[in-house]
């Protein structure tokens, strides 16, 4: 894999009923593995669906940003990857890549805003502090990571001056 300086979540293949009309894996399946291992994630940090349901409290996406760079077929082996850009007791600032396993290429990024809620109100609500330090942990693991050239990008049509 060309970037292994991210942390590694879930490897798995396209499906073929992944797959669109154009003959590589629909928009829709990107936002789904990606959602899929943000689960991974949170389990890694403590963040359990036990937890989560014992707590009362959950994380909704508040956003996110999706880049497809290179596109991924049926039976493509790929990879996740993420990275902990910032955090607070309230907000987690993910950034994922997805990586052709075989032949390394970046397929795809997601960069997501994670907001910890009691599910109550729904309002926002502070971490505990013990998955607060896993995600500090992880954060501070791969400051040392250059930042990813996705991250922070804006959407927009850039015009020749």
């Amino acid at each position: 894999m060309k970037n292994n300086n991210l942390q590694k979540l879930k490897e798995l293949s396209i499906l073929p009923e992944w797959i669109d009309h154009n003959g590589h894996m629909n928009v829709a399946y990107y936002v789904l593995i990606f959602d899929q291992s943000l689960d991974v994630l949170l389990d890694q940090i403590q963040m359990t669906r036990k937890y989560r349901k014992s707590s009362g409290n959950t994380v909704y996406v508040l956003e996110t940003h999706v880049s497809y760079l290179q596109e991924v077929k049926e039976g493509d082996p790929i990879a996740i990857s993420f990275r902990v850009i910032d955090c607070d007791a309230k907000r987690i600032h993910l950034f994922l890549e997805m990586h052709h396993k075989d032949d390394g290429f970046l397929a795809a990024t997601s960069e997501q805003m994670i907001l910890h809620i009691d599910a109550s109100g729904p309002k926002a609500h502070p971490m505990p502090d013990h998955i607060l330090a896993n995600l500090k942990v992880l954060q501070e693991d791969q400051a040392h990571n250059p930042a990813p050239q996705q991250l922070g990008s804006s959407i927009g049509i850039r015009r020749k001056k």
